[in-house]
């Protein structure tokens, strides 16, 4: 029992501060006690402050307390020493699976404390105490416990790697530098940690940077989508909404166009009915009048039968004319015509305003905008072929090379619905959306190089191109050159390449064009937002021509 008490004391004798039994014990006038160098050490560290305080109950002393050594203290120390008897650690300074064991401790091992990059060794807290109190160990290197010192051993010699070798970009000992590395570029390791040391802190500037960057981003993108749910949800109450009355419409005058039919065909039966019944009347006249008739015929009594035929033959008018009344009956072949007609021009409406409703949906980026080529090769990655579109071609322009070539030459040709009349532009025939780019070669007095929505004016000085809202040129003309729009110029230095190529970013608003030879030189680029697909488009001076040159990827 006796025994089992010394265990007990022997518990509440250790140093709060180092962990270990009291080594000369001094007890402070707030009754903790400690070793007497740890408790100086821990005052000498907070001296700036002229602050002394218990580390444990923070009760605070001023002056410094004069530092006596704890007799009785000393001497239940000092038995415990003799008898052998140490303050078991807890269970969980035991090391276990994961944790780094003290190199020191036999048996079971203790939990690490720290590392020594110069013992290469790791130690629990009672084996690393010497490391504070040695004055030669006070000067090695204590790191968290790792389990990665055996890397600071040279492979070959078994000796420390202390010497960075620059020629072969790798760790090597002493032995090494003077044998197999010998006249290599070499410095030691801790010069070099001291370089990579900086360029970790640039480093983790730039990944810090990028990390604010992507958040950003994901910000961005996560309101997008809020907002493309948001969107596409109210599109398709209301799209459904407006079909739904669509299809009632359609329904009510379908229900409408049968009532009539229904209408008409009783009308039309009944005038019939009505004809053929008064028809079978007058059959029946006939044939009574017929009868009395062959009976006259047989008479033999000549006075009666002067008398009675001038009454007998005498037919009513009705009689006299059996067609009269009868005229063509009413049909309903030219309803079903009728509703066909109505059928293909609410097709051909749903047809042509279709690219407006899909163009939302041709290009749903919930994507960061994406950067503007740099290099011709870039661009030709969203080569697109453009052909001309005859119906749209001003009577002077003759089209060639599968309609890919213009020239203003004055043709005539034939009117159509879609042709400029006012001025000696055309269209293509492709829509575009999305990332396009394209290449026209030019020659002869000045061109316009464009883009448009198809609806554009076909007539008057507002169907020009950039002369209003739908259209955006590049003018070439008497060697100046100016972008204009809505009728309002840009100015753009000269001289211009007999190539130049256009980048379209539909979705991003971007629209910019390029003076090609060996280099893409910018000329101007346009920032807005468009509504409708778009349609390259060219006006040319009389003798002036145009070609698109295909470089489709």
């Amino acid at each position: 029992m006796a025994q089992r008490g010394i265990q007990l004391d022997g518990t509440k004798l250790r140093c709060s501060i180092c962990l270990d039994l009291l080594k000369d014990p001094v007890t402070i006038p707030c009754g903790h006690s400690y070793c007497m160098s740890c408790i100086k050490s821990y005052w000498n560290e907070k001296y700036q402050k002229k602050i002394h305080s218990c580390p444990q109950c923070r009760q605070t002393f001023t002056p410094r307390p004069v530092l006596v050594k704890n007799t009785m203290l000393a001497e239940l120390v000092e038995e415990l020493r003799k008898t052998g008897l140490q303050a078991a650690p807890p269970d969980r300074c035991y090391a276990g699976p994961g944790d780094v064991a003290c190199d020191v401790c036999t048996g079971r091992k203790l939990k690490a404390l720290k590392s020594c990059l110069v013992c290469l060794a790791s130690y629990c807290e009672q084996h690393l105490q010497s490391h504070y109190d040695a004055a030669p160990l006070k000067k090695h290197k204590l790191v968290e416990a790792t389990v990665k010192l055996q890397e600071n051993f040279c492979p070959h010699y078994d000796e420390v790697m202390k010497v960075f070798c620059h020629t072969d970009q790798q760790c090597i000992c002493y032995l090494c530098s003077m044998d197999e590395h010998k006249g290599h570029d070499k410095v030691s390791a801790a010069a070099e940690r001291s370089e990579r040391q900086k360029e970790l802190g640039v480093s983790r500037q730039q990944i810090q940077q990028r990390i604010q960057d992507r958040e950003k981003d994901v910000k961005v993108l996560q309101q997008q989508v809020e907002a493309i749910n948001v969107s596409a949800d109210k599109a398709v109450e209301d799209s459904e909404k407006i079909f739904t009355e669509l299809v009632r419409l359609i329904e009510k005058k379908s229900s409408d166009v049968k009532e009539r039919i229904r209408s008409r065909q009783k009308e039309e039966a009944s005038r019939a009915e009505e004809l053929q019944e008064k028809l079978k009347r007058e059959i029946a006249e006939l044939r009574r009048k017929d009868a009395e008739l062959e009976q006259l015929s047989h008479t033999e009594d000549h006075i009666h039968f002067l008398h009675s035929y001038p009454s007998l033959s005498r037919l009513s008018q009705s009689t006299d004319s059996p067609g009269t009344d009868i005229r063509p009956l009413c049909y309903f072949e030219d309803v079903t015509a009728a509703v066909s007609e109505a059928r293909d021009k609410l097709q051909g409406i749903l047809t042509e305003e279709w690219p407006k409703i899909s163009l939302t949906l041709t290009e749903v980026d919930v994507l960061l905008p994406q950067p503007e080529p740099k290099t011709r090769a870039e661009f030709l990655q969203y080569s697109h072929q453009i052909t001309l579109d005859l119906n749209t071609a001003h009577t002077w322009l003759s089209l060639s090379d599968g309609n890919r070539k213009a020239t203003c030459m004055r043709e005539d040709k034939s009117s159509h619905p879609d042709r400029f009349t006012y001025c000696s532009q055309v269209l293509s025939r492709e829509s575009l959306t999305g990332r396009c780019y394209w290449e026209v070669e030019w020659s002869g007095q000045g061109v316009s190089i464009a883009v448009t929505y198809k609806d554009i004016s076909r007539t008057g000085n507002e169907s020009r191109f950039g002369y209003n809202d739908k259209s955006w040129a590049l003018d070439y003309y008497n060697n100046s050159c100016l972008f204009r729009h809505n009728n309002i110029t840009t100015p753009i230095p000269c001289p211009l390449s007999s190539r130049v190529g256009v980048y379209l970013d539909h979705r991003a608003g971007i629209l910019s064009f390029y003076s090609v030879s060996e280099t893409m030189t910018l000329l101007h680029r346009v920032q807005t937002t468009y509504t409708q697909p778009l349609h390259p488009g060219f006006r040319l001076n009389m003798n002036s021509s145009i070609k698109s040159n295909s470089y489709v990827i």
